[in-house]
């Protein structure tokens, strides 16, 4: 029997939790025209044709104009007020399937964390926050150099996202960064 039945890695994760200076309605419906639905339809097409990749990269560029579709949502807020909760909460799952392959190829148990967690959410002070893993603190766990770089370019283009939103990105989460 191999000594490798169970792999167990230990790590740390950064949470960034980023004031939007919106109101949570606005910020959700800016992210939201910002980060499209996948279109699941072309998907599937792709997929009955056995697309070539070059024709899945052109498809992807033209559903993720800010390099990040949706894959999910839900309204958490909308739920938990049904008991009484205060607070505005969406969830989603963000990402772009032909980053991922980037870091599948070496190694497919990265799909843990693609697509990207995120939340919008207002605070206890009612501020509306824009929550999300950081990145490369998920995908350099995996003992790649390959698959860490790619989730350093993923801490760029979140960040990048911020900043076409309107966000003020503080200068440390422009420099973070996490070596393997």
């Amino acid at each position: 029997m191999s000594d490798n039945i169970v792999i167990s890695v230990a790590h740390q994760v950064v949470r960034w939790s980023i004031d939007t200076g919106a109101s949570f309605e606005d910020f959700r419906a800016r992210f939201e025209a910002a980060v499209p639905v996948l279109d699941t339809d072309r998907m599937t097409q792709l997929r009955a044709e056995k697309a070539d990749w070059d024709t899945v990269l052109e498809a992807a560029g033209e559903n993720a104009p800010h390099g990040f579709m949706r894959f999910w949502s839900t309204d958490v807020g909308g739920t938990m007020q049904l008991a009484g909760d205060a607070g505005d909460c969406a969830s989603y799952l963000m990402g772009n399937h032909t980053i991922a392959e980037r870091m599948y190829r070496h190694d497919p148990a990265v799909m843990l964390y693609a697509p990207l967690r995120v939340a919008i959410h207002t605070d206890a002070n009612g501020v509306t926050r824009f929550s999300i893993d950081q990145p490369s603190t998920r995908f350099s766990t995996f003992d790649s150099r390959e698959i860490a770089a790619v989730g350093e370019e993923l801490n760029r283009k979140v960040l990048h996202l911020l900043t076409v939103l309107g966000v003020g990105v503080p200068d440390t989460l422009l420099s973070a960064r996490v070596n393997p």
